[in-house]
């Protein structure tokens, strides 16, 4: 019999929890108007699937949005002047932005105010980075690696604020850090990695070093499921990222003796449940 080791971390982080609770709310409450999402509200196919034959609508520009329309801010937050524009067009807006990714959106504002440049280590495509380098009004440089942030050419009579994705992996941030400690300039490091990431990434790397195999559940638009891949793929043990359980390579598993589960940050609870399920009737 297979043995499968669950991490504790493994499901909806507080961010997603609450994002979904004021949707819920709001479609509980709401009977006539529409109710519109700027974007996915969060990173699970499956999730949102269950949202639109509850009538939510996915919007995909501020201007798809109608006047007098709910217009539900994602988990990952929206640009600055997106947010604007919904307010300014008479949209009623309910902000379900992550209080993280809140935080790192204010902090990049308060920081960049005096010319300050910013330098964020994020993903070019996510949305969350999108809505970051909107607050930064004196010019942004993105990364996501260290070769990129060596490949930016950087002033010693310019200011910077280096800041991060709220997914990214904390040791290559902090490795950042010492990079430009090392080029003698002027920049503020801001503290903008979650805290319940960075535990998730920590459990993922424990837990595949005491098994043969881990099996990632989780979206494969999630960023903060793609890192949990990337982290025990690093770490050096073999890693299999399902969305559902009809993907599961049940052949090959039903060999292994040990199996290690977690999950991305936007991964359902029962979606988990039930792989697990399959994996200890291997």
């Amino acid at each position: 019999m297979v043995k499968v080791i669950r991490a504790e971390t493994a499901g909806f982080c507080m961010g997603v929890d609450l994002a979904l609770n004021k949707l819920d709310s709001l479609i509980d409450k709401n009977e006539n108007g529409k109710i519109y999402i700027l974007g996915p509200i969060i990173h699970n196919p499956q999730v949102l699937e269950d949202y639109e034959k509850k009538g939510v609508i996915t919007a995909h520009t501020p201007d798809d949005v109608p006047e007098g329309a709910y217009g539900v801010i994602r988990a990952h937050g929206i640009p600055k002047n997106a947010e604007e524009e919904l307010r300014l067009r008479g949209v009623n807006v309910i902000d379900a932005t992550c209080p993280k990714v809140k935080k790192a959106q204010l902090l990049i504002k308060k920081n960049t105010e005096d010319d300050r440049i910013l330098l964020l280590y994020g993903e070019d495509s996510h949305p969350e980075v999108k809505g970051l380098l909107s607050y930064a009004p004196s010019g942004t440089h993105l990364f996501d690696s260290i070769e990129e942030l060596e490949a930016i050419k950087l002033y010693p009579d310019k200011k910077y604020c280096l800041a991060a994705q709220t997914t990214q992996d904390r040791s290559v941030y902090e490795e950042s850090i010492r990079f430009l400690e090392g080029k003698g300039i002027d920049f503020v490091t801001l503290n903008t990695i979650c805290d319940a990431t960075r535990q998730r990434q920590e459990e993922a790397i424990s837990l595949s070093r005491k098994v043969d195999h881990m099996i990632v559940v989780g979206g494969r638009i999630s960023g903060n499921t793609r890192r949990l891949v990337q982290v025990v793929e690093t770490a050096g043990t073999k890693c299999t990222h399902v969305e559902v359980a009809a993907e599961l390579p049940l052949d090959e598993l039903k060999e292994i003796k040990t199996i290690g589960l977690t999950a991305g940050a936007s991964t359902p609870k029962h979606l988990v449940d039930i792989i697990q399920q399959i994996l200890e009737k291997l």
